[in-house]
């Protein structure tokens, strides 16, 4: 099977592939608001009709919530599982919108063409890329190079809450050599990256109640226990003077990196300066004994995400408050255990409380990292094959987000996960003008056409 014959049949499609996306962005799957249900039904059943032109056996498969989407195809060479996800964000503020975010179309911009919608980069445009790759080798040679199975989600952005279940139920099924997920971006929005590292997350919502009312400051202040003083206090000494997080035993787990690993990253030229001046900033924080890239990358973080407490509208309220509250969250990498973590975090906090307080804490997100093993040769292959589409070679890269799906492969099913992406930084993903450039869709389909010749061989 030529390689050439399928990049040649997807430059030639591609003005019918873009008019199948634009299809499918017209459907409103939200699959956060209940008034969409019938249309996360209408993306999921879009999606079967596809696939099933593909000559892949196909259904879609009933969830306490939105319908998963699971197909096969039989094939040589190795057996790999695609995952994506239909559902999208919901769209407001909708005035914030330069057009209707369910009527996409293609744009000229400043930077090139574009293609305007929600969904468009996160997820319809990114999943896409891989049905249209595998429909030119259909079209081409009438198979695929390989065996691979479809798995594409409709709750992805609203938690997954049926995830877990169904992939425990149908396990066997599903279980493969490899995944590949593309729901990534592009390093700096020009080279191919594959992530290889992706942070865990741990959430926790703190509130301290000292006196059992709002008292006045006038005839309490300076007697009575303050807990915003106190909260304050403790949350105020989470670091020290070198960004090093005072949690006890917070860095068990965290792993070395190799010379090779940072040489590589070194080698992408991460422009940190320009990084932190998008956001009106220019002094890295955090630890002071790593580079801004491993901080992002590849080191755990603590963030203080909300705090508030006594009166906070219009005017002022000399009130000493009753209730103090924190959202704080941990960014995780390497083995740290996020339960332990969560025991060590609550016991240091109890131990600076003040006896006249009381404290109380609710759960939130808690998932460990995920580390990916580049030794399975598909994943050199696919470097390789990436570095030959585009003009800047690729690399392995961390992600400082959290993607739990990569991490469930591995628990529930036994397999790595290959995370790949053609998303650029302005794509406004969850925001108002969601786009996604032409050429990420186009190249991103001649990626994956790329990817499974490697892998096929």
């Amino acid at each position: 099977m030529s390689l050439d014959a399928v990049l040649a049949r997807i430059d030639t499609d591609l003005p019918a592939a873009t008019d199948r996306l634009i299809e499918l962005l017209r459907i409103p799957s939200i699959s956060t608001d209940p008034a969409f249900k019938a249309e996360c039904d209408r993306a999921a059943d879009w999606l079967v009709t596809d696939l099933q032109s593909l000559g892949v056996t196909v259904e879609k498969r009933p969830t306490p919530g939105h319908p998963m989407v699971v197909g096969h195809v039989d094939g040589p060479g190795p057996h790999i599982l695609f995952y994506g996800h239909y559902d999208v964000q919901p769209v407001d503020p909708l005035e914030l919108w330069d057009r209707d975010p369910f009527d996409p179309a293609i744009e000229e911009t400043a930077k090139g063409k574009v293609i305007r919608g929600r969904g468009s980069s996160d997820d319809k445009g990114q999943l896409m890329t891989f049905i249209e790759a595998c429909r030119a080798w259909k079209a081409e040679y009438g198979t695929l190079p390989c065996k691979i199975t479809f798995f594409l989600e409709g709750e992805e952005e609203s938690g997954s809450p049926s995830l877990v279940p169904f992939m425990k139920e149908n396990a066997e099924e599903l279980k493969a050599d490899l995944a590949l997920i593309c729901d990534t971006g592009l390093f700096q929005s020009k080279a191919p990256a594959i992530m290889t590292m992706l942070r865990g997350l741990l959430g926790e919502e703190i509130t301290i109640t000292g006196p059992d009312k709002d008292l006045h400051s006038g005839m309490y202040g300076g007697v009575a226990m303050n807990p915003a003083r106190v909260l304050t206090r403790i949350l105020g000494g989470l670091f020290d003077d070198h960004g090093v997080i005072q949690v006890p035993e917070f860095y068990d787990g965290v792993p070395v990196l190799t010379e090779e690993l940072k040489a590589q990253w070194e080698g992408l030229g991460f422009d940190y300066d320009a990084f932190l001046q998008d956001v009106g900033l220019s002094i890295p924080a955090g630890e002071d004994s790593v580079t801004p890239l491993e901080m992002i990358w590849a080191r755990p973080t603590a963030e203080i995400n909300g705090i508030w407490g006594g009166y906070t509208g219009d005017g002022f309220k000399t009130v000493l408050p009753s209730k103090a509250h924190a959202k704080v969250s941990f960014r995780l990498v390497g083995t740290q255990d996020p339960q332990a973590i969560r025991k060590n975090f609550r016991a240091w906090v109890e131990a600076q409380l003040p006896a006249d307080c009381k404290i109380a804490w609710t759960d939130h997100s808690c998932s460990p990292a995920s580390q990916m093993s580049t030794e399975h040769p598909a994943f050199e292959a696919a470097r390789m094959a990436l570095s030959d589409e585009w003009p800047d070679p690729a690399a392995y890269a961390g992600c400082g987000g959290s993607i739990p799906i990569a991490g469930y492969f591995k628990t529930i099913l036994g397999m790595d996960a290959m995370l790949v992406g053609w998303g650029k930084d302005d794509d406004q993903i969850h925001s108002p003008n969601e786009k996604y450039d032409l050429e990420s869709f186009h190249k991103g389909i001649r990626s994956w056409a790329r990817i499974l010749a490697a892998m096929s061989a």
